[in-house]
């Protein structure tokens, strides 16, 4: 619990999620929303960046066995390789679609067959884009053992996605801890964290709802 409130307070420090109730964000697929999230801003702060691959090393030693980490395009790559470095592993990282020249690869580097794979992404909101790498692996015949992110927006869907799916996953910090860790460190009122999960609750009609 320590390490989750302590990446969500460094993702604000350094503005990689911003929260804004009042504006919302509009997102690549028309959904209006509070927040905006872009983890990939932590590469660029070295202390931060290491105190994410101590929490992906962390939720790695829970698994008896890993063979590969895979991170997923292209914003799990470089958080994966790093934690492949870290744990001395083999890297690979899945297209969301198949290169188109040459071999037309969707998963990138060398996968031995039948081995234990280990998905990183950087964050997980429906859970689709980290499902499809997972099933692009499974297809060559690797067994994951499930998925990894810095952050989680916490939406039943994406849990439901990933129970049907027979795919666990872990999140160093997620949505709860991070408005907890707002409220605590006043970049949002008491008022504005109530706004924030009524969001979560109902992602889809919250903007709607809340403009009558």
């Amino acid at each position: 619990m320590e390490r989750s409130a302590e990446i969500a307070k460094n993702l604000l420090q350094i503005k990689a999620i911003k929260l804004s109730p009042q504006n919302p964000f509009t997102w690549a697929s028309g959904l209006k929303s509070p927040i905006y999230c872009d983890n990939r801003k932590s590469l660029s702060y070295p202390q931060v960046r290491a105190n994410v691959i101590d929490g992906f090393v962390e939720l790695s030693n829970q698994f008896d066995e890993i063979d590969y980490i895979a991170g997923v395009a292209t914003a799990g790559i470089a958080h994966g390789a790093l934690l492949a470095a870290a744990i001395n592993k083999p890297f690979i990282y899945v297209r969301s679609k198949p290169k188109g020249h040459g071999l037309q690869n969707l998963i990138e580097g060398h996968l031995e067959p039948n081995s234990k794979v280990l998905v990183i992404e950087d964050l997980i909101s429906t859970g689709m884009s980290s499902m499809k790498a997972v099933d692009a692996l499974r297809e060559v015949g690797a067994e994951v053992l499930g998925v990894l992110a810095i952050f989680s927006y916490g939406f039943e869907k994406a849990k439901k996605v990933f129970e049907d799916g027979k795919c666990p996953f872990y999140t160093i910090s997620n949505y709860s801890i991070l408005l907890a860790e707002a409220t605590k460190q006043n970049y949002i009122s008491e008022e504005e964290r109530i706004i924030l999960m009524k969001w979560q609750s109902d992602p889809e009609n919250w903007f709607s709802k809340t403009n009558k």
